[in-house]
């Protein structure tokens, strides 16, 4: 076929690949709307937490001579919608096939009893509120009918007694992330993000810089900073006029175009001299350049 396209169309070996790549493409896009279609069944049958077999059934409208293709969730789905059966019940405690009766399908249902296993309680029949499974006005459907024993709502969840974490005074920049989680408001992961961020940096020089980790906003912040201190002699400088751009790029204060400036005004004009040097490189922002300063030795 490739040579009978070359000689009859004058096709050259770059436009018979780039033809034969097209093909490939508009393939896949013509099959790709089934294939999600399949992963997202998988996907929807795995998490019912259920080793569940979707099965494909085919019905027959003899009338008319058409075919209609359904899974096994959807016919069952369509006949509890079809007869709905309210009664009193405990929400604590019954299955999924009773909640179907109130016209819930498998994976409503499902969601409910799975919520119910793993720990979660109905106190009170207002509760019902919180499962975003159930629509306002199911849940006005079915409030009228939930009981809820008054021996059972009485009793609560298992608490546990956590111990309150000692007041501590922490220098940020030479804290392990052990030292940091001794801290009141920081847990492991807040630890390992500040170590993160520090190590980008080459150190903090003010505390007010854990406003730029991730999840640390002004409540988080005001929480920590009574209990940070932090020693500005411990950041590691970077010496301007022999830095590489490997050393640069992990800087969370520079881009990348602004990295390549700095080397580039350096290879052409010389050794900077002092901080103002670099204003000289017009990509820098004043901003910019009082952000970096204490990170550069000259």
């Amino acid at each position: 076929m490739k040579s009978w396209l070359i000689n009859n169309f004058e096709f050259s070996k770059r436009a018979y690949n780039g033809l034969l790549y097209l093909v490939i493409i508009i393939i896949l896009i013509t099959f790709a709307p089934y294939l999600y279609r399949y992963y997202l069944e998988i996907n929807l049958a795995q998490d019912n937490g259920e080793n569940l077999v979707i099965e494909q059934l085919v019905l027959v409208d003899r009338n008319h001579q058409k075919k209609y293709d359904y899974t096994r969730n959807d016919i069952e789905d369509a006949t509890v919608k079809r007869s709905v059966n309210y009664f009193k019940f405990n929400p604590n405690i019954i299955t999924e096939k009773e909640w179907q009766q109130f016209g819930l399908s498998y994976k409503q249902a499902m969601a409910i009893v799975n919520y119910v296993k793993k720990g979660g309680r109905f106190n009170k029949p207002e509760d019902l509120k919180r499962m975003y499974t159930i629509s306002p006005e199911k849940y006005e459907a079915l409030l009228p009918y939930v009981s809820i024993p008054k021996n059972e709502a009485l009793v609560d969840r298992p608490t546990f007694a956590y111990p309150k974490k000692e007041i501590v005074i922490v220098e940020i920049n030479a804290a392990d992330t052990l030292a940091l989680d001794k801290i009141n408001g920081i847990g492991p992961a807040f630890a390992r993000r500040i170590v993160k961020y520090r190590e980008r940096l080459g150190g903090f020089h003010h505390k007010e810089q854990l406003l730029e980790v991730f999840g640390v906003d002004t409540t988080k912040f005001n929480e920590i900073k009574d209990q940070v201190i932090v020693d500005p002699k411990s950041v590691v400088k970077l010496h301007i006029n022999t830095v590489t751009f490997d050393d640069l790029k992990r800087h969370p204060y520079l881009t990348f175009k602004q990295m390549n400036a700095i080397i580039q005004y350096r290879t052409q004009h010389g050794a900077y001299k002092n901080v103002s040097d670099l204003s000289k490189v017009l990509i820098l922002k004043p901003e910019t350049i009082q952000k970096i300063a204490p990170y550069l030795s000259f």
